[in-house]
């Protein structure tokens, strides 16, 4: 997944801030999709996500 974001002209944390611009999270993601919550990041299920980078896809 990193690397998608790399070829994207993304940078991929492990961290959520309130510069993180997407979180991608499954069902059970957690803490990290909370602080997404409450901060107001845009989520994205993995399903999404690989429509938004597939044509980054070799």
């Amino acid at each position: 997944m990193n690397e998608l974001i790399e070829r994207a002209d993304g940078r991929s944390s492990s961290s959520v801030s309130k510069k993180t611009t997407l979180v991608v999270a499954g069902e059970n993601a957690g803490s990290k999709r909370a602080k997404a919550e409450s901060l107001g990041v845009r989520l994205a299920t993995p399903d999404e996500f690989a429509s938004l980078v597939a044509e980054y896809v070799d």
